[in-house]
């Protein structure tokens, strides 16, 4: 049973939507300590530098995700019209379908193998399809990767700043700035962490939704073609010995149907054999009774005979 649903796309950018709103007004609603532990008493710009760059990267790849959601939005779409247009048997299905889609091409690549009565191998068409939108795929999985491991690197380097100020601390050189930027680099190391672990959460829950996107976008096209293109386009022996068998089963049936026909017309024969008995026996006994009329209207009307 092919399920063709040309919202599931559309639901997970909504769920990305929803659950983006939650987080920033969850960021909104503790600005306090959001600026304690980001902006306020930053002894070095390296905490604004890292986290810029890990939110930066997070961004990036969230518009990646964005963009391939609203592609395969489109592509739903396309799937579901040529399927409405193959079930009602148009003459054209890629009808309002834009040439560039998958299923467009699908069509266009088995028809044109079709044309040529070449043979269609459908698992070497389905592995090219899915290495093409691997590849489409590769910068939102590359971000998912390395995306933990710039919360990693933020808290390496922060923990060199902190080791930086406790060696002058070790050192005995006066002043209370060294005892600032170890408890700076402490907090920069809390502060990155956390930013990449948040930022890992969020984008790592909707790559996955954009490989189950994918995975259902390529199901669903492979499934299209098993049903209704492959039957149109196939040549090759498996799908002519089915269409063989397909032809001797019709031809069983027609058979069988005459033999039906047949057999109804030797009943309306012997039907038709029994009404003509029965009519020449009532001709005949009309003719007798004729016969009788004629000799009582002689003998009352005192008529001669026929011979006479």
């Amino acid at each position: 049973m092919i399920d063709v649903n040309s919202n599931f796309s559309s639901r997970m950018l909504l769920r990305l939507v929803v659950l983006g709103l939650v987080v920033l007004a969850i960021v909104f609603a503790n600005i306090t300590f959001v600026n304690e532990l980001y902006f306020n008493r930053q002894l070095t710009s390296a905490g604004l530098v890292i986290n810029g760059s890990i939110v930066g990267i997070f961004l990036l790849g969230l518009v990646k995700i964005i963009s391939s959601l609203l592609r395969y939005m489109r592509e739903e779409a396309a799937l579901t019209r040529v399927v409405r247009h193959l079930q009602k048997e148009h003459e054209n299905p890629l009808k309002g379908v834009s040439a560039r889609s998958i299923i467009a091409q699908r069509y266009n690549t088995l028809s044109q193998l079709g044309e040529k009565h070449a043979r269609i191998n459908h698992s070497a068409l389905a592995s090219t399809l899915l290495a093409n939108e691997s590849t489409r795929t590769s910068f939102a999985r590359y971000v998912n990767n390395i995306l933990i491991l710039t919360g990693v690197f933020g808290t390496i380097v922060s923990l060199s700043i902190a080791l930086l100020g406790a060696s002058d601390l070790l050192d005995g050189t006066p002043g209370t700035g060294n005892m600032g930027l170890v408890i700076h680099g402490m907090s920069t190391a809390l502060s990155t962490t956390i930013t990449a672990i948040v930022c890992y959460l969020f984008y790592g829950y909707f790559n996955l939704k954009l490989n189950d996107a994918q995975s259902h976008l390529l199901g669903s096209i492979e499934e299209v073609t098993s049903v209704y293109l492959l039957p149109a386009f196939s040549h090759d022996s498996e799908s002519m010995l089915h269409e063989v068998a397909g032809l001797i089963h019709g031809l069983r049936q027609a058979a069988a149907g005459m033999k039906n026909i047949q057999q109804d017309f030797a009943d309306v024969g012997s039907r038709l054999h029994d009404t003509l008995d029965e009519l020449n026996t009532r001709v005949t006994a009309t003719a007798g009774d004729l016969e009788t009329i004629k000799q009582v209207l002689r003998e009352g009307f005192r008529l001669p005979a026929a011979g006479d």
